[in-house]
This record gives structure tokens, C-alpha cells and sequence, in this order.
């Protein structure tokens, strides 16, 4: 991503291409309850306008899948990572038994569009034209740290168009993810991964709707606070690659994800390091300095 393009976007906004995300849809009488009983967020607060995201947790609290959720007519449709297809279905067939519930992969039928609106304007549908006159569903959602739209449309639909929004590249959209500090399957959300510790509490998790798999560890370190690791952003000089170790006279940590500041470029990146570990005296690899300095 270049400095200009990364001004453009800043200001202007972008739209990306997420049609290869995996698609299952919920029918049934007790789709909602029985959601609700699998997920961390409150699907009963499930909107028709708007996308409800949460983690799909196992019975020790740690990260199965994220999820994006919305109600559509009889129906709640979710979107998770592409590799997810597989391991969520089965995931969320588990536990189906004497519900009122069916499960079916939608992935191929719908295409899925993102765009977000920049510093001058909000993201709008008028942005957006179909290749024909086609039922969608549009969607309030801030994925990508900005306020914007999802937008579902049949894939038989034709690919849309955006009026002077680019499309990003896979390469620009993790840039722009780290830049706004979205952590994302699986380099920060993963099977080693409490929701808390990649700073979802506010985003993903409500503590007043009743139980869920993993819900007594997920309350307890809302109690106590304590977590083993938590994520963190920075900008650093030093050479980093995903992966690397982070120290502070001995190993605290690990780089998740890198990219190259547009404007800066400085490395940029996430990492998850132990709780309490002092950010700013954090070294990598074999560096004499210190690694960052915070985003």
C-alpha cells in the first residue's frame, strides 16, 4: 500500500471483497436460543440492519471462531474466516440435539461486500450498484474499525460496482486490519486465545445474557481481571516478522501479524505478550534496543 493510496482511503473510504467467507444459515423455532447458547455475544439484540459479532468459544473459554451474525426474515445468517467452513460447521452441528434448528451452509449462494465511508462521508448504499435489480441485505457493521456496510447479494447477482471507492487487494486489507488493530483469525483468535485477551470484551462478549460453552472462564477473568497474555499493536524500526519471539530477559510474547506503515515505513504489527509485560522494554530476536513504541 502506498502513502497516497493509504491517504485515499483514510479519507475517502474502500470497499473489499469477502465472498470467499464461509456462509451458514439457522432456521428453526429455537435458531436464537440455540445460538445464544453457543456464542459469547447477545443473539437475541440480532438485528435485521445490523451485523452482531462474537466468538464461538469451547468449554475452557478459548476461541473456536469469530463470527459476524445478523436475523434476515425467518433466519440468522453468519460469516466466519473461509478456513472455518469446515471445523464451525461441525462445530455448531455438535450441539444441535432436540432443538427446533437446521443448519446449512449458504457459502456458495451469496456473495459478501464490504465498504466503509472515510473522514468526508459515511459508507452509503447509493455508493453501490448491482449489475441487476436483486434482493440484498444491507447491514450497519464496523469489521474493519470503521463505520460501514456489509452487504449480501445472491451470487448469481453479478459483481457490484463502487462509485470512486477502490477494491482493495488481500495485501492492502491487512494492512488497513492492522492499522486498526483488528485481530483476526487465526494469528490472534485461535484455539490458545481467550476473547479478552485480543481486547474483545466490549466488541464480541455480553456477561448478562446466560450461559454459553465457556462461560464460567469468561466470567471469572471478568472478575478477576487476570488473563495469561493480552494483544498489543506497535511500530518498530527493528526487522520483525510473524512469529518472532518477544522478550524481556526472557520470552514474554510472539509477533502475530506484520505489514509495512504506508506513510512511516516502519514495521507495523500485533502481538500478544503476557499480562503485565512492559510494552515498551519488549526486544525481538536478537535486538540490543527495544522493540516498539505503541500504536
Amino acid at each position: 500500500m502506498t502513502a497516497d493510496f493509504f491517504q485515499q482511503i483514510t479519507t475517502h473510504g474502500a470497499a473489499v471483497n469477502l465472498s470467499s467467507r464461509a456462509k451458514f444459515k439457522l432456521t428453526g423455532a429455537d435458531r436464537t436460543r440455540y445460538l445464544n447458547g453457543q456464542v459469547t455475544n447477545d443473539m437475541r439484540q440480532g438485528k435485521s440492519d445490523e451485523s452482531l459479532y462474537a466468538c464461538v468459544t469451547d468449554v475452557k473459554g478459548r476461541i473456536a471462531a469469530d463470527v459476524f451474525v445478523h436475523a434476515e426474515g425467518d433466519s440468522l445468517l453468519l460469516d466466519a474466516e473461509p478456513d472455518l467452513r469446515e471445523t464451525l460447521g461441525m462445530r455448531l452441528e455438535r450441539y444441535i440435539v432436540a432443538d427446533d434448528v437446521e443448519l446449512s451452509d449458504v457459502t456458495e449462494e451469496w456473495q459478501l461486500w464490504h465498504v466503509w465511508g472515510g473522514a468526508d462521508a459515511p459508507a452509503r448504499m447509493d455508493n453501490v450498484h448491482c449489475a441487476q435489480d436483486c434482493p440484498h441485505h444491507i447491514l450497519h457493521s464496523t469489521r474493519y474499525g470503521a463505520e460501514g456496510l456489509d452487504i449480501w447479494l445472491p451470487a448469481s447477482a453479478g459483481v457490484p460496482t463502487f462509485e470512486s471507492l477502490p477494491i482493495l487487494t488481500d495485501a492492502d486489507l491487512e494492512t488497513w486490519r492492522i492499522l486498526q488493530k483488528i485481530p483476526r483469525w487465526p494469528h490472534e483468535l485461535n484455539a490458545e486465545t481467550f476473547p479478552p485477551e485480543a481486547g474483545l470484551e466490549a466488541r464480541a462478549m455480553n456477561f448478562t445474557k446466560g450461559c454459553y460453552i465457556g462461560q464460567e472462564v469468561l466470567s471469572r477473568i471478568k472478575t478477576t481481571g487476570k488473563m495469561p497474555r493480552e494483544m498489543i499493536a506497535f511500530e518498530s524500526d527493528v526487522a520483525v516478522s510473524a512469529g518472532d519471539e518477544l522478550w524481556i530477559e526472557k520470552v514474554v510474547g510472539k509477533v502475530t501479524s506484520v505489514a509495512t506503515h504506508p506513510a512511516t515505513g516502519q514495521t507495523i504489527g500485533l502481538a500478544m505478550i503476557r499480562q503485565g509485560s512492559a510494552p515498551d522494554a519488549l526486544h525481538v530476536g536478537s535486538s540490543t534496543g527495544p522493540l516498539l513504541t505503541g500504536l
